[in-house]
């Protein structure tokens, strides 16, 4: 690093700045001189950017969806995959711009205010804000949510490590329950350019979980599997979900424990409902619904929200499930139910922890005192 940018130099107030650009595409120059650490060549930058390549092909379906849907809402038949794709992929890139360009800003600000290096966290929320959120969400608002998530949600806490909500999902929270009209209905989900306006009868803008049950047009099982519905953008593809997800496992970055609880949990809530005569969806067809399955792999999985303790991630992602599908069966005014679910037990994972640590003790306490 130049030294004007050092300690006594004139540009110090931009070290942070400096340096968060200068190991963004480099490792770090420092080095440890003393004591025993464990060397590795990857640091939390190279992590963080594997997550966003898991991501990756969520994103890149969505933009290809968003452009399919909007052909189908002007009735457009004969259109090429790349025509589709790159329609989408200009109503998605405001949506970057904006989550980026808000979100970096307060953490550069925050970084330099407390004379810290910038925090890489946000380099993951901020890719998955935009895939989280309606393509047509305007832009101002997706600045507020975005600004109050990370000032409220993280930085508040001392930033990356520190906060306790996972601050994408504090986001979408923020809109749905400050904009819910933005967030919900048949018109959001679908991008159209100015002037436009959907053919009658054309398609219905609805997603799978507001339309009543698998029968209705586009939400067969094959349709949730590849992900040609509405829904926000990177929500709707299980099989791009699913192809992150093994980036994510074989790289031992996420926790399988939790995605199975998740899942489980979720079948044997869908499962009941289905004996008890409360819905008539297919208990499995839950997995497929809203954003379960982005929420599950990417947003459960956060290493610094969820539970850390082995026991306590099977715990954690049994109870994100079941709330998740009580929500779908017991609230109609909310269909969703997995940003709930994540947000909640994000609050009690310490406490979760916390338990399964005492039980553990105790246990080894009373068989030390036997013996």
């Amino acid at each position: 690093m130049n030294k004007i940018f050092e300690k006594g130099g004139k540009l110090y107030w931009l070290h942070s700045t400096v340096d968060a650009f200068e190991t963004f595409l480099h490792v770090p120059g420092t080095v440890t001189r003393k004591g025993a650490h464990v060397r590795d060549a990857i640091d939390l930058k190279r992590l963080l950017i594997l997550v966003v390549i898991a991501a990756a092909p969520a994103a890149l379906f969505g933009m290809w969806n968003v452009g399919y849907q909007h052909g189908l809402a002007m009735g457009q038949t004969g259109v090429h995959i790349l025509e589709y794709f790159w329609f989408g992929f200009l109503r998605v890139l405001p949506l970057y711009i904006v989550s980026y360009g808000v979100g970096l800003a307060i953490e550069f600000a925050s970084s330099q205010i407390r004379g810290e290096e910038v925090s890489e966290g946000y380099l993951v929320s901020g890719f998955f804000i935009p895939l989280i959120v309606p393509v047509d969400i305007p832009l101002w608002m997706l600045a507020v949510a975005v600004a109050f998530a990370v000032i409220f949600g993280k930085e508040v806490f001392g930033g990356t490590g520190m906060n306790i909500w996972n601050p994408a999902l504090l986001t979408r929270a923020f809109l749905f329950f400050s904009y819910p009209n933005y967030m919900s209905g048949s018109d959001c989900w679908i991008a159209f350019r100015k002037g436009e306006t959907a053919v009658a009868d054309a398609f219905t803008g609805a997603t799978p979980l507001a339309l009543d049950g698998p029968a209705q047009y586009g939400t067969g099982f094959w349709d949730l599997f590849i992900g040609t519905v509405p829904g926000s953008v990177g929500e709707t593809s299980v099989i791009a979900i699913l192809l992150g997800a093994f980036i994510l496992l074989w790289t031992g970055i996420a926790s399988w424990k939790i995605m199975c609880g998740s899942i489980a949990g979720a079948l044997l809530v869908g499962w009941i409902g289905n004996i008890a005569g409360i819905t008539d969806i297919p208990f499995y067809m839950q997995l497929l619904y809203g954003g379960f399955a982005f929420g599950t792999v990417f947003m459960a999985t956060d290493p610094v929200t969820s539970c850390q303790t082995e026991c306590g991630k099977w715990i954690y992602g049994i109870l994100i499930g079941m709330l998740c599908i009580t929500v779908r069966l017991f609230n109609p005014g909310y269909a969703e139910g997995m940003m709930l679910a994540i947000l909640l037990m994000n609050t009690f994972a310490p406490l979760i922890d916390n338990v399964v640590t005492s039980v553990h003790i105790s246990r080894r306490f009373k068989k030390f005192n036997v013996a």
